[in-house]
């Protein structure tokens, strides 16, 4: 049997952590800061636990 590889886009935006759950970035800190509060990039930058139904398909593309 061949061996199943991981979704190269998907190894790139998601991590698992110890207990399994999927992280991801958050979207909007890439650019036009000048307009944006500090306070929301602070926010922005940490990372947030990916939706259920979001995560059943990121598993299935990281061969978890």
């Amino acid at each position: 049997m061949p061996k199943q590889k991981t979704h190269s886009g998907a190894k790139k935006r998601f991590k698992v952590t110890g207990s399994g759950k999927i992280m991801k970035q958050q979207a909007n800190l890439r650019h036009n800061f000048e307009g944006k509060p500090t306070k929301r990039t602070r926010r922005l930058s940490q990372d947030q636990v990916l939706a259920k139904g979001d995560a059943k398909v990121a598993k299935k593309l990281l061969g978890i």
